[in-house]
């Protein structure tokens, strides 16, 4: 079934242009700067992951690239190609979008609703052909309506597909999908990028982005943060795995910052965070103090640094928009 997905969704892409090029993008409204200043180059073949709080100009970005809105000031090319500057119908064959939500027609079925999508495209796959890639056989004659919500994601999904696009805009694909639902969306999506797609990615779910993205950028007030591999972003703290601990008693900071292999000490309400090179070095010395203070430890785990943690550390912990 595998390899039967990727011959389908083999293609040839001619262009040496990048897939996304932004030079000094910037989008307002009234006095919000919603994007302000982007430089981006994603490559064709990668999955871009745009990472930030509610508020932090994803949307109004990834809109821009649709060419759904305009950018005030900047310069914004897809696969070459600058919006408005041609026939822009005729080229958005050429991408997809799936947003968080689709609505599709309840009583129609997933082929039927396929082959209206395919209706309005002059070029792609033919229904049978994207009916395999979203993994839908089992459901060809299955009612919208009747379909689980990680079924119709697939779905969605497929109906973004069904035109062979060159780039995949993909917003919150899984939000509300349990997680067996969620793996069966992302392999989808690594099928398409396997084939040589390019995928513009936003999400909340950090893992989804670490699993998917080759790079992510973190987006906070319409200015990117910091963008890397999942794994330089991480490396980017400084350690590689942390301490979380309470204790009933008092520990100062710098006692913390002293223990071997530390490299960061954050408070966090009652208790302590400890960014570290290595647990196996870092634990028994933090065990020894807390004995030698006379302190009691209430509550320990221990973890690798995650994606998460880069996203917490640079926005503050803020996943909400504080307007």
């Amino acid at each position: 079934m595998e390899k039967e997905k990727e011959k389908i969704l083999e293609q040839s892409i001619n262009s040496d242009a990048p897939a996304v090029r932004c030079r000094g993008v910037k989008k307002y409204f009234r006095a919000v700067h919603a994007v302000d200043g982007v430089d981006l180059e994603v490559r064709v073949g990668e999955c871009f992951g745009l990472l930030g709080p509610n508020g932090a100009g994803k949307t109004t970005l990834v809109e821009v690239l649709e060419g759904l809105t305009p950018a005030d000031e900047g310069v914004v090319e897809i696969l070459g190609y600058r919006w408005g500057s041609g026939d822009d119908r005729a080229f958005r064959d050429r991408i997809a979008v799936q947003l968080q939500e689709t609505q599709l027609a309840d009583k129609l079925t997933v082929e039927e609703t396929l082959r209206l999508f395919r209706s309005f495209f002059s070029r792609g796959h033919t229904v049978d052909e994207v009916i395999k890639l979203g993994d839908l056989e089992e459901k060809r004659r299955e009612r919208v309506h009747r379909l689980s919500g990680g079924t119709k994601q697939r779905l969605a999904l497929a109906c973004a597909l069904v035109s062979n696009p060159e780039i995949l805009f993909l917003d919150e694909p899984t939000t509300g999908l349990d997680p067996q639902a969620r793996a069966r969306v992302w392999e989808v999506v690594e099928g398409f990028k396997l084939a040589g797609g390019t995928v513009i990615l936003t999400t909340h779910y950090m893992e989804e982005a670490a699993r998917l993205s080759n790079r992510v950028a973190i987006m906070d007030h319409g200015r990117f943060l910091a963008i890397g591999t999942p794994e330089d972003l991480v490396a980017s703290l400084g350690g590689r795995e942390i301490i979380e601990f309470n204790v009933q008693g008092e520990l100062a900071p710098g006692l913390l910052q002293g223990l071997p292999g530390v490299k960061a000490v954050d408070k966090k309400n009652e208790g302590y965070i400890l960014k570290v090179l290595s647990i196996d070095a870092t634990l028994p010395a933090l065990l020894a103090e807390v004995e030698k203070r006379q302190a009691r430890l209430v509550h320990l785990v221990t973890r690798q640094v995650t994606l998460e943690d880069v996203f917490m550390s640079m926005t503050g912990g803020r996943l909400a928009d504080e307007g």
